[in-house]
């Protein structure tokens, strides 16, 4: 019987966001406006950092590695989310879904590492910085960098070839904006028992066990310590700390204290904040609170209006 109410699915349908009736449009202009937003401010950061001299450095390395991974993040899921508002046709093709599994995976376990990347280099910083020029030295940085792009490449692959050996029925609608994987999993006809524990291994690895987000947790955790001894230093990493909370803290409220009460209405909307507010808010936040920064972005900014000028 369950064979039989299996089907050979070409397409999913997207069944977006729960906007009201009427205002589509707005909510097409809005999220077109946030994405665009998004886009150039990350592109500024990147280009601001490879063309200051004086940012080059491994926090702002790092930075400009967050910066093209929120890039590619948002525009894993945005995009599509804003063709089906404007078309109204909500479908997405097979090949199409599996492979915004692929690379929303990958650039958000991409961010993931970086963010504790990021903490580490803050926690030298801080705590041992006499011998910072030797512990974080341009060759390490790359190193790391490089490695958090190869893990997150094959650790994301095994997950896309985990769905994709898996068998639909004839339902076929993600109550999702994108194709969110734990949404798939709730459609197959088939044992996903081993995709399961992938992903518990991969959120305890993330977000709770002995990962990258525990290790966030130690560096923090020492660099108040420091705080304590010199008050100063907090505003050096106030803004990593506070993108963090708020990547960390989104997804730990949807994926790992899921809530029986929640709609698939409101798990769409808490989404959003992770996939759409958090790669809007890096360059912003992490400028706002850093003058040098701040100041090859003006820099940019005028070089580009020079050269339009002529």
């Amino acid at each position: 019987m369950e064979m039989e109410n299996e089907s050979h699915i070409t397409e999913f349908i997207l069944l977006g966001l729960p906007t009201p009736p009427g205002q589509q449009e707005l909510c097409f202009m809005l999220f077109l406006a946030l994405y665009f937003v998004t886009i150039v401010g990350n592109l500024l950061t990147v280009m601001a950092i490879s063309t200051d001299s004086h940012l080059h450095s491994p926090m702002y390395f790092f930075l400009a590695n967050l910066s093209c991974a929120d890039v590619c993040f948002s525009s894993t899921t945005v995009p599509k989310m804003l063709a089906n508002m404007q078309t109204h046709n909500p479908a997405i093709s097979y090949t199409g879904c599996l492979s915004q599994i692929y690379f929303f995976l990958l650039f958000g376990d991409l961010d993931n590492f970086l963010f504790a990347v990021m903490a580490y280099d803050r926690y030298v910083t801080i705590c041992r910085p006499l011998s910072y020029v030797t512990t974080m030295s341009p060759r390490l940085s790359a190193l790391m960098v490089v490695t958090c792009w190869v893990l997150t490449a094959v650790y994301t692959l095994v997950h896309t070839l985990l769905v994709a050996r898996l068998s639909f029925c004839t339902d076929r609608v993600v109550p999702h904006f994108f194709c969110d994987l734990s949404s798939l999993l709730h459609l197959s006809c088939s044992d996903t028992s081993v995709n399961k524990l992938v992903i518990g291994y991969r959120h305890c690895r993330g977000s709770s066990g002995g990962g990258t987000f525990s290790g966030i947790l130690v560096s923090y955790t020492h660099i108040f310590c420091a705080v304590l001894r010199v008050p100063s230093a907090i505003s050096t990493c106030g803004s990593h700390l506070a993108v963090v909370s708020l990547f960390y803290g989104t997804v730990i409220g949807l994926y790992l204290c899921p809530s029986p009460n929640h709609s698939a209405e409101q798990v769409s909307v808490v989404a959003v904040l992770y996939t759409v507010v958090t790669p809007l808010l890096n360059p912003f936040t992490y400028s706002l609170h850093n003058c040098d920064l701040l100041q090859a972005l003006c820099r940019t900014l005028s070089m580009f209006c020079r050269r339009k000028a002529l």
